[in-house]
């Protein structure tokens, strides 16, 4: 039996094969459906805790995009004190034959496929006039998704021309990052999201970030930090129409459900993929607090790593 080469991809090749925003939203937008209706099988992620930090694992099937599985460790970073790193690896697999087909960096995966979901949030959620987009941290994951936003803001459709702004508890790093995307940098995270019309949180944070009384009425919310502990207090919670990725953000403890969710009704919270097939509504109107809360799902890994050995293949490149 002949065994056939197989890509390796590198952080570098990994990352360069995620900037198609529209085919990575087009994947996301599918697995996202697929989750909502069922189809998908992604069961809920395990992780292997050591003292200083842990391993998680996340396999998934999505149907025409793949079988892929992540191993990902989360550990402090000694160079950034405060702040963790996530490094780890995505193997995808034929989904006919369970070939191996690639193995690539999960790390700039993970941080374009999280920023590109909660960007796909944004303009699914947020209301069709903003025109003041808060950015809240400063590491790795807020970068990715400042890239998905200046894009954003650069084209001619939802955001087309919208501020953006960036917050942090560190001022030095906050200067360094907005210079970096030209964007503002606010003084403080209170002054960023104050008049806001849409407020996404990228934190390492293990308590609230976000306080419901600096949210304006209309205001989207998105968080995809918190891995520690919430990054949204009980009050924004309270009061916003909630939305997921899956049912497991309410269901399941952390990690593989949310913080902030913990105690809510299952009722309460809808798949953002029921939105994006139409079976939802999503926004009832224009007052409407909103909050996207992203736990990460193995179904996005799958999609990302589609899109990603798809462009790779098509350069030709195998180890």
């Amino acid at each position: 039996m002949t065994t056939e080469p197989f890509l390796v991809l590198d952080e570098a090749r990994t990352g360069a094969a995620l900037t198609d925003a529209d085919t990575l939203g087009a994947a996301l937008t599918r697995a996202l459906i697929a989750v909502a209706r069922g189809e998908a099988s992604t069961p809920p992620r395990i992780a292997a805790r050591t003292p200083h930090g842990l391993l998680g694992a996340m396999p998934g099937h999505v149907p025409g995009l793949g079988l892929a599985a992540k191993l990902i460790t989360v550990f402090p970073d000694p160079e950034r004190p405060g702040r963790s790193s996530h490094r780890g690896l995505v193997a995808h697999f034929d989904e006919r034959d369970g070939r191996l087909l690639a193995i690539l960096d999960a790390e700039p995966l993970t941080a374009v496929r999280t920023a590109a979901t909660a960007t796909l949030a944004l303009r699914t959620l947020a209301r069709t006039d903003t025109r003041r987009i808060a950015v809240i941290g400063t590491g790795a994951q807020a970068a990715a998704q400042l890239a998905q936003l200046v894009s954003l803001t650069r084209g001619s459709g939802f955001g087309a021309g919208a501020e953006l702004v960036v917050a942090g508890r560190t001022p030095a790093q906050v200067a360094a990052v907005a210079q970096r995307f030209g964007v503002r940098a606010a003084p403080s995270v209170e002054a960023a999201v104050r008049g806001a019309d849409a407020v996404l949180c990228c934190t390492g944070a293990d308590r609230p970030v976000v306080r419901r009384e600096w949210l304006a009425p209309g205001t989207h919310v998105g968080s995809v930090g918190g891995s520690e502990g919430p990054e949204l207090d009980s009050g924004t919670i309270r009061d916003a129409a909630l939305f997921a990725e899956w049912s497991g953000a309410v269901a399941e403890a952390p990690p593989a459900g949310a913080h902030e969710l913990q105690g809510v009704s299952a009722e309460r919270v809808t798949q953002l993929g029921s939105v994006l097939a139409g079976d939802h509504p999503g926004r009832r109107d224009e007052a409407e607090l909103t909050v996207f809360k992203s736990t990460g799902h193995a179904a996005l890994d799958v999609a990302a790593a589609a899109v990603a050995y798809a462009s790779a293949a098509c350069g030709g490149r195998t180890e």
